[in-house]
């Protein structure tokens, strides 16, 4: 399948997880890849080790396992400067950026009145500061190529209907929803869409961080809060399934959708 061919996407937090499968599908449907991420023990409050060099090494083997050319810097995508840098390369080395993915986040666990004004600071900053970065960084560049061009954010079941436990992380996946339905209406003239997935939990070092079980531990009742999906739920979401569903957003099949919210959820906010 190669729909994507002779488009060039940019690709955040794509080390490992979803990110490094939304890289990896975006280039067997034929696109050029763009993978940053910032490869270091950045997030102080996640109950998960973030990625390493080696692991955005592996998506880069990965990408060119499928015939790709592929680009990868390590950011963090609080760097506004470090973005824009990344975009003049991209523009220099491939002439043109067609897709945006903007992937990198981060989550952790604690009541809201009981987490540190960093720790809450720290998710608006990675998860919605760092996707308008990433904005920031390319849309200049997407208008004035002219080409139109696909932006598809992740925000997170989470940025519709909040669990409990993590209410500074649903706030910014909020944010994320509500940023990137303006940025539809603002770049529908120049025939950029701009849509968000909003993933359940996936099996990812993210999805899968334990230091969520002594939350639940201590708070039994918050288990309430999450009803049986309508699909059968006895394993998390994997990052290929949520891949399938950028891969349509990034191209011409879904060409007249754009300001969505596509939940990749199991039915869970159908509840």
């Amino acid at each position: 399948m190669t729909a994507l061919a002779g488009k060039v996407a940019l690709v955040t937090g794509a080390a490992r997880g979803q990110g490094r499968s939304h890289a990896v599908r975006l280039a067997r449907a034929g696109a050029d890849i763009v993978a940053i991420d910032v490869c270091a023990q950045a997030a102080k409050y996640s109950g998960y080790p973030m990625s390493e060099p080696e692991d955005l090494a592996e998506t880069a083997r990965l990408v060119e396992a499928e015939g790709r050319k592929i680009l990868t810097k390590q950011v963090d995508v609080r760097d506004l400067a470090g973005q824009q840098e990344v975009v003049a390369e991209i523009v220099a080395t491939f002439g043109r950026l067609d897709i945006v993915v903007a992937n990198a986040g981060v989550c952790s666990w604690g009541r809201l009145w009981e987490i540190s004004a960093e720790q809450f600071q720290e998710a608006v900053d990675v998860n919605l500061v760092g996707v308008w970065n990433t904005i920031k960084a390319v849309v200049p560049a997407m208008i004035e190529a002219g080409n139109g061009g696909s932006i598809i954010t992740v925000s997170s079941v989470a940025g519709v209907k909040p669990p409990p436990g993590c209410g500074h992380y649903a706030a910014s996946k909020f944010g994320v929803v509500g940023l990137t339905k303006s940025l539809a209406v603002e770049l529908g003239e120049y025939g950029i869409r701009a849509n968000t997935v909003l993933p359940y939990g996936t099996n990812t070092p993210l999805g899968n961080d334990t230091s969520m079980y002594s939350m639940f531990e201590q708070h039994p009742a918050f288990v309430y809060s999450f009803p049986p999906n309508l699909l059968k739920t006895d394993a998390l979401v994997e990052p290929e399934e949520i891949s399938e569903v950028v891969v349509w957003l990034a191209g011409d099949a879904s060409g007249v959708i754009t300001g969505a919210q596509i939940p990749v959820d199991k039915g869970y906010l159908a509840r």
